[in-house]
């Protein structure tokens, strides 16, 4: 049916006669006149109107506008889907071709030759590291090292034994080849970034810890192919080990859930298991509870105070835990008010041993018999003793 008019214009003479045309046709349709259509299609109208308490005009009001709500809807919906199509036309990555244009990268199943390639390079030794895509760790390498796999000797072997693998030729040379990656979304070109960039908050004050060589890295609209580009990689794989570990956590649970129906002589071990764990638990916190009360009552009769398996709540293994079996609470130096009275005490002992060697040493030079000592010592500076803390 044709649209409706905007609010407050007049439909066109174009509109009018689509309108007249589909009338006849639905006429025609139900065997009627015109006229005996319109009125058919006004007692219904009517009905509807006495069923929601309106009158005729009130009602026809009303269809009205509910009729261009849904034509202005629909427009916005239509200038909305162009709108994204459009965003995504912009942001979908493009690999330049072999003129130099630039050719959309559309997702999809992946091609089978690269899908083969990828597989090949995986088990290659190209120096990839580890950097961080959207928050998940992936592997980076560089353009070359790929390059220098895919036109080595091994290749050409490796392209003789796989149909699959695209064979470097004259008219598809090896960027051609590596082109495929990125075509099929298994491997896209990336750069580093600012993790941080366009969050919208202050710099931190502090720098933050990080991982050396962990790059941030954000994917790249046009994936050019340079030797010192780098590229991620999207394809992991066969996932046969992820699937393993799936199928045993399935199991596993399954397992746990059937507990009901195991046999009863199963039933009666995993009790007995299940008593020993809690009783080895329960003898855990009843060791460490007496060994506190022990040291609380021993730090007061036999200070320091006395522990019983000193090490078991320390940072070593399960062995060195239980040994030794008992020890003495150690006593942690203090260095405070103590140390600065030591300090001076030892300045004014130091003093008083000073004056006493330069008095003694005046003493023997008046007497004549230290004359050899004078000399030894007339160039010697002074030194202060140092006292040890007690």
């Amino acid at each position: 049916m044709a649209a409706p008019p905007p609010a407050g214009q007049q439909p066109t003479p174009q509109q009018m006669a689509q309108m007249q045309q589909q009338l006849a046709m639905e006429a025609a349709r139900q065997g009627l006149t015109i006229p005996q259509l319109q009125a058919k299609q006004r007692a219904q109208l009517e009905a509807e109107a006495k069923k929601e308490g309106l009158t005729f005009p009130q009602y026809i009001e009303k269809l009205r506008s509910a009729a261009r709500e849904n034509h202005q809807k629909a427009q916005e919906k239509a200038a909305l889907q162009a709108q994204q199509q459009a965003l995504q036309g912009q942001g979908q990555p493009q690999v330049q071709g072999q003129q130099g244009q630039q050719v959309p990268v559309t997702p999809g199943a992946p091609d089978p030759k690269a899908q083969a390639l990828a597989k090949w390079l995986r088990g290659q030794n190209l120096k990839t590291r580890t950097c961080i895509l959207n928050g998940q760790r992936k592997d980076m390498f560089r353009v070359k090292r790929a390059l220098r796999a895919i036109e080595s000797e091994a290749y050409t072997k490796a392209c003789a034994k796989n149909p699959l693998l695209p064979s470097v030729t004259p008219q598809t040379p090896k960027a051609e080849v590596f082109k495929l990656l990125p075509l099929s979304l298994l491997a896209l070109r990336v750069s580093k970034s600012d993790p941080h960039a366009g969050h919208g908050h202050a710099p931190p004050t502090k720098p933050q810890k990080r991982i050396k060589g962990l790059w941030t890295v954000k994917i790249e609209q046009q994936q050019d192919i340079f030797d010192d580009l780098h590229y991620v990689w999207l394809y992991e794989g066969p996932q046969w080990r992820m699937k393993l570990y799936a199928v045993g956590a399935l199991i596993l649970i399954m397992t746990v859930v059937m507990f009901p129906l195991w046999p009863v002589t199963l039933r009666i071990g995993v009790w007995y298991l299940s008593m020993g764990f809690l009783g080895l638990i329960g003898l855990f916190f009843a060791m460490a509870i007496v060994r506190l009360i022990l040291f609380c009552v021993t730090v007061f009769t036999v200070p320091p105070g006395l522990w019983l398996y000193p090490n078991l709540f320390e940072d070593v293994g399960f062995f060195d835990s239980f040994r030794p079996v008992w020890g003495w609470q150690e006593e942690k130096k203090k260095k405070g008010k103590k140390s600065k009275k030591v300090g001076k005490e030892g300045e004014e002992k130091g003093g008083k041993a000073i004056e006493a060697r330069s008095t003694a040493t005046e003493n023997e030079t008046a007497n004549g018999s230290g004359g050899d000592v004078s000399k030894r010592h007339a160039h010697a500076a002074p030194r202060v003793e140092e006292v040890e803390d007690e």
